[in-house]
């Protein structure tokens, strides 16, 4: 067990910079050190803060390099993003060809850069370069009965025809998806 004093002081300022210090990871040292200032054991401490007996000896060791100017000396940096030197080449493929889907974008990635990434950090990738998500509207389907007839011909009529002469006056974007056909199928 390494023993080490704390004055007053640094007890105090221990406890309030636990909780205000902006980066998590620094939290959680500053808290090893306010638990240790009031005598748990080390056991105790790993237990409370979910550490391993190699990391609390860590944060103490440097706390007796420097104090807690060193404990809030942060040198984590992060994991490397394998995909940052593509992205120039991948921004400028899917501006060409934009996927339809965060699934389709994640083959593109994989096809062109070897590299697997699940969907969730693809979604991420793409934000960062600065892809938006767009939300997809959607055309009813065949009605069946009178009353949803009715439903389809009023909306075609008050909703889809004026949207598509705005688009073809150039007033608006307009999007029709076609389900692909053998010729139209990509490759």
């Amino acid at each position: 067990m390494i023993k080490i004093e704390f004055t007053d002081d640094q007890i105090k300022e221990l406890e309030h910079e636990r909780f205000h210090y902006p980066e998590p990871r620094v939290q959680r040292k500053l808290e090893v050190l306010y638990l240790k200032s009031h005598g748990l054991s080390h056991k105790m401490i790993c237990k409370l803060c979910k550490i391993s007996n190699v990391t609390l000896v860590e944060y103490l060791k440097q706390y007796n390099e420097g104090g807690i100017t060193r404990i809030k000396f942060n040198l984590y940096k992060g994991k490397e993003n394998l995909l940052a030197p593509y992205a120039e080449s991948l921004e400028d493929y899917l501006r060409k060809n934009p996927p339809r889907s965060a699934t389709e974008a994640q083959a593109i990635i994989e096809e062109k850069t070897e590299i697997k990434r699940c969907l969730t950090q693809v979604r991420e990738f793409l934000k960062a370069i600065g892809f938006k998500y767009r939300k997809v509207g959607s055309i009813p389907g065949k009605a069946v009965n009178k009353e949803k007839i009715e439903e389809q011909k009023e909306f075609t009529e008050k909703e889809l025809l004026p949207r598509i002469k705005e688009a073809e006056q150039g007033k608006r974007d307009f999007f029709l998806w076609m389900p692909p056909t053998s010729s139209t199928k990509r490759t």
